[in-house]
């Protein structure tokens, strides 16, 4: 890849890094997805983390403004609903029931539904 940039820091023995566009990322269980068999968007047949790409205009890879990760499993299997960690915040981690408003979601995690760099919070106690 000739075009990728290469962080001129070394990082010891993990070699070098690649820059990437994230401010952020959103870890997405996708068993929990699977177990729904979709349950958002219009006619709720898609998964959450699809929806959330759909809607927002988030690209897979280090070039989208936010990684959206769709996981294995992060071993909370809530009945329903689908378990999502918003990394800006990992100390709260949602389950999102199946049905729930995308849009609204996307707000909470602080996404620009026009598809730009989102306006991410930092992170506070409350």
């Amino acid at each position: 890849m000739a075009t990728d940039k290469l962080v001129d820091q070394e990082l010891g023995a993990l070699g070098r890094g690649l820059e990437s566009r994230w401010s952020g990322a959103i870890l997405v269980c996708s068993k929990c997805s699977k177990k729904l068999d979709g349950g958002f968007g219009r006619k709720g047949r898609t998964s959450l983390g699809k929806a959330l790409r759909k809607r927002f205009g988030l690209k897979k890879g280090r070039k989208s403004p936010v990684g959206l990760i769709e996981v294995k499993c992060l071993g909370v299997c809530p009945k329903g609903a689908v378990t999502l960690v918003d990394t800006s915040r990992p100390g709260t981690w949602r389950l999102v029931p199946a049905g729930a408003d995308v849009e609204a979601i996307g707000r909470d995690l602080g996404l620009d539904p026009g598809g730009q760099a989102p306006a991410r919070r930092a992170i506070t106690s409350r």
